[in-house]
């Protein structure tokens, strides 16, 4: 089934007139994009308005009729917004469905709104004021994680809850579990910088640059700019079409962001196995086995996790739309949106539930301690002691080496040997050398900015709650 030929009196395209025949259907649906990109209306009528004032005010179209489309359009929004209105699901795209609208409402003169703009530069607008919305919701939705991540670290702070740290998933040294709920605040802090820096470019006017060389009409880019709140303006209108940089910015960030959550979903995972057991998740945040009664599975962390590689496509979807096109606009780049709102849509249900999923999470101080019991890990803390006390570090490594074999041949943890036995592998071990041996020890060494000792954490814990306070949710 095809459709007859449009007139400007009923149709939502806004190209019909050098065409005679119609499209055909299929080739009809492969070009819609309106099943998409429908939920740009809100940034398409503002980037409207804006566009409108701005051709009144140059005097470009009479400020009566500027006055009429800006009325209508404000109409349009509301009645959008509470449901008196619908468009057309026919429309083509997001654009010509307002114009439609526009036409219904107040008659011919919305054909004027489209002077001196293509929907080249349009779409670059909405998309823009769109990203500039969802980064400052991302962004809060982090900062919502970071101070999660701040009350825990305080909460196992005092007195301060110790486990293994671990290299290659053995077990490496104890830290404080502050510590380590601190290292995933910091990579959110990242994150939320990457944003902030990625807005930077996201907001700047594309409008103006018209399909891709400008125009002549005497349009006023920097007060458009001024009434949608862009920073700056585009300065090459070829470019301006043809970026979509920022669209990958933002997906690159996405795809860090969830690759973080990834990687504290996958301790997560690991530490409420039964082996590990050093965690319980709250049920609100778990499901059943449909044939196991006695099951309780971490599905929200297993959910982040999985959904990484979604982002992960987006991004790559997009990379590779955009890897070949000459300059300017083509009709590839129709196939931006859909990654982006894919991410956008997976970010804004995962943040808040994985939040949800480390608010409610109870960590288990005991187990996670007895997990160091025996375990070797303050075997670096010996051979410091005998670097300190004149030996060269390569040699006191080898001989701690040897002591960790001789406690596995014997059975015995490190923690056993006593100051006496350890003397009698090496004389510069003193009397004293079993006080250094003890995970609470080995933790209060680590003084220096940055380490694991209760007081090191502590002025930690003290900067990021600073920082939140500084710099809080957009």
């Amino acid at each position: 089934m095809t459709r007859q030929p449009d007139t400007p009196e009923n149709a939502p395209r806004l190209w019909g007139g050098r065409f005679q025949g119609s499209m055909d259907e299929i080739v009809e649906r492969l070009n819609n994009s309106f099943r998409f990109d429908v939920r740009l209306w809100r940034q398409d009528i503002a980037g409207s308005i804006a566009h409108a004032t701005m051709l009144g005010e140059a005097q470009i179209i009479p400020a009566e009729e500027a006055q009429q489309i800006v009325s209508g359009l404000r109409d349009i929004e509301q009645g959008i917004a509470d449901g008196t209105l619908t468009f057309d699901p026919a429309a083509e795209d997001i654009h010509s469905a307002v114009e439609a609208l526009l036409r219904q409402r107040i008659g011919p003169v919305a054909g004027k709104l489209h002077t001196a703009r293509s929907r080249n530069d349009q779409v670059a607008t909405d998309t823009r004021l769109y990203l500039r919305e969802v980064i400052g919701q991302v962004d809060a939705l982090l900062y919502e994680i970071q101070r999660t991540l701040t009350r825990l670290a305080r909460q196992e702070l005092d007195p301060p809850t110790l486990l293994p740290g671990y290299t290659h998933l053995q077990h490496a040294q104890p830290v404080l579990l502050s510590h380590h709920l601190l290292a995933y605040f910091w990579m959110f802090q990242r994150d939320r910088e990457r944003l902030a820096d990625a807005l930077k470019r996201v907001n700047r006017l594309p409008l103006g640059a018209g399909a891709l060389a400008g125009t002549s009409f005497p349009i006023r880019r920097e007060r458009v700019a001024e009434l949608l709140g862009f920073a700056q303006i585009a300065e090459n209108s070829m470019d301006a079409v043809s970026d979509r940089d920022y669209a990958l910015e933002f997906l690159s960030a996405a795809a860090i962001i969830s690759m973080h959550c990834s990687r504290l979903a996958e301790e997560l995972i690991l530490w409420n196995s039964p082996e590990f057991g050093f965690v319980q998740l709250d049920d609100s945040v778990t499901t059943g086995s449909s044939i196991m009664p006695q099951k309780k599975n971490p599905d929200v962390a297993e959910l982040a996790r999985a959904k990484t590689g979604r982002i992960y496509g987006d991004l790559l979807a997009l990379l590779t739309v955009m890897k070949g096109l000459p300059l300017t606009y083509n009709k590839d780049m129709q196939e931006d949106k859909e990654p982006l709102f894919d991410a956008v849509d997976t970010l804004l249900l995962t943040l808040p539930a994985f939040e949800k999923t480390l608010a409610t999470a109870q960590f288990q101080r005991e187990r996670m301690r007895a997990a160091l019991r025996g375990d070797f890990s303050t075997a670096t803390d010996l051979a410091d002691l005998l670097v300190r006390r004149g030996m060269a570090f390569r040699d006191a490594h080898h001989l701690v080496g040897r002591i960790v074999r001789h406690c596995i041949e014997q059975g015995i943890a490190l923690e056993e040997l006593g100051s006496e036995t350890l003397a009698s592998f090496a004389p510069e071990f003193g009397t004293d050398a079993g006080e250094y041996a003890t995970l609470l020890a080995s933790v209060e060494a680590r003084r220096a900015r940055g380490g694991t000792a209760p007081e090191a954490v502590r002025e930690q814990l003290l900067h990021a709650e600073k920082l939140l306070e500084s710099m809080p949710a957009s």
